[in-house]
């Protein structure tokens, strides 16, 4: 348990760890991570990770993310406006779990969204986000009707709830708004988008920005992790890396001081469509101006042209950032820009966004990364099929794809697959070449 002696209305990691307590969540997330507990504390106390706990998630198995953990990966579920079902949604929460994704955000926008929510909380045993503006929406005719006390009140009730991180668009301002006119797709984030409606329409700044001392406050009570949203993110090639990307994201880095004057956790959201060329420097811009702030991206997709195919063109691009120091990566489903994505399209945008993660922390040299793959590989070689699918990522269709030509048991102990058979396999005759060499070494 958390020292109850030092609580007050400050619950957050961040608060203990600036004075050097070491909570039972850091030392889960040193133990998952091979790294020792006070180095997980310091990391906490500087804000270069974090771990999103909220005090009311009470079957949560904490995790870390910053940019000395292993990359972590984010599956979107939730149901839209015109498609609801709370049992669809819990099933994509447990493929979720499943096929390895390390949070979830529920992102519902119709239907009993409290229910959804509850029952995804109390279902989940990794950390659940939400955007609450969208729930916000659902209670008031238009986006007019909106306001700082009703968004407010939105945030606290989620939090009491139990969510363990938001996305909070309050870097979005007025005065941004005559440059977003220049792009080619304008706001394509839903939270972004909201309220740029809602200053242009009150000729106001946005109240999340305004109100961001209210906001702090209550992350701080229930140590809700604050993912500070990309709402001018680029939604095509043509919009990266230009000027209303980068004004909001100089306003983040601005509200991540701000956050930390409060031990409030914060990561920073980022883009988003970005070519393969930027993604490297973005990357580095969010490092310096948002203060070593984890990194949480969107893909990024690097190109616009494969819809039923962007779970790949995102993984490319997420691969990239996770090297280049991105702390989490928001997996993509071949059904973005396409349709709310099925239970398939959860699995198959999770084992895409694991892949990407994975590679980068090969690269990256992270504890014990890459034994999985050297354990394979020695199952691959010994023709120990078997233990081949057992470690790979999705055992379950390494097995059927195998079983598509050779179904039989026998085949499983056999040495050679259905591509070279018997005769060409080049690990068999690898096998004797070796065998050979050794006998001619002991001549």
């Amino acid at each position: 348990m958390r020292d109850d002696k030092l609580r007050n209305d400050v619950n957050t990691q961040m608060y203990y760890a600036k004075q050097g307590i070491i909570t039972p969540e850091m030392e889960a997330v040193a133990e998952s991570e091979y790294l020792e507990p006070s180095f997980v504390c310091n990391e906490v106390a500087i804000g270069r990770m974090v771990i999103p706990a909220n005090i009311n998630h009470k079957n949560i198995s904490p995790i870390g993310i910053g940019i000395n953990a292993r990359t972590k990966i984010n599956s979107n579920i939730g149901n839209s406006s015109v498609s609801s079902n709370i049992e669809s949604e819990l099933e994509k929460l447990y493929a979720s779990i499943k096929y390895g994704a390390d949070t979830v955000m529920d992102l519902s926008t119709g239907g009993d969204i409290d229910l959804i929510r509850q029952k995804i909380i109390d279902a989940s045993t990794i950390p659940i986000g939400t955007v609450p503006i969208y729930q916000a929406l659902e209670g008031v005719e238009s986006i007019e009707d909106l306001t700082e006390d009703i968004l407010i009140d939105m945030i606290e009730h989620q939090a009491k709830q139990g969510v363990d991180y938001m996305t909070i668009h309050a870097g979005i301002l007025l005065h941004m708004m005559p440059i977003v006119s220049k792009r080619l797709m304008g706001v394509v984030s839903r939270g972004g988008a909201i309220l740029a409606q809602w200053m242009l329409h009150h000729h106001k700044d946005n109240p999340l920005y305004t109100a961001f001392d209210r906001i702090l406050d209550i992350a701080r009570k229930y140590d809700v992790t604050l993912s500070l949203g990309d709402g001018l993110r680029p939604g095509c090639l043509a919009d990266a890396s230009d000027a209303a990307q980068f004004a909001e994201l100089k306003v983040l880095g601005e509200l991540t001081k701000m956050a930390w004057a409060k031990d409030v956790q914060v990561m920073i959201e980022g883009p988003g469509h970005v070519p393969f060329d930027q993604i490297e420097m973005n990357v580095k811009k969010q490092i310096e101006w948002c203060h070593e702030a984890p990194f949480y991206v969107l893909g990024p997709l690097v190109t616009d042209i494969a819809p039923g195919y962007d779970h790949i063109t995102s993984a490319i691009g997420a691969t990239m950032a996770a090297y280049s120091g991105a702390a989490m990566l928001c997996y993509v489903t071949p059904k973005e820009h396409l349709g709310l994505p099925d239970l398939n399209d959860v699995k198959e945008g999770i084992i895409a966004f694991k892949i990407a993660a994975h590679a980068a922390d090969v690269a990256r040299h992270r504890p014990k990364a890459r034994e999985r793959d050297d354990s394979l590989s020695r199952a691959r070689y010994e023709f120990d099929w078997n233990k081949q699918f057992e470690l790979s990522l999705d055992p379950e269709k390494a097995k059927a794809m195998h079983d598509e030509t050779l179904p039989q048991e026998v085949f499983k102990e056999a040495e050679f697959c259905s591509m070279c058979g018997p005769k060409f396999c080049a690990y068999k005759i690898s096998k004797n070449v070796q065998e050979m060499g050794s006998t001619e070494d002991n001549k």
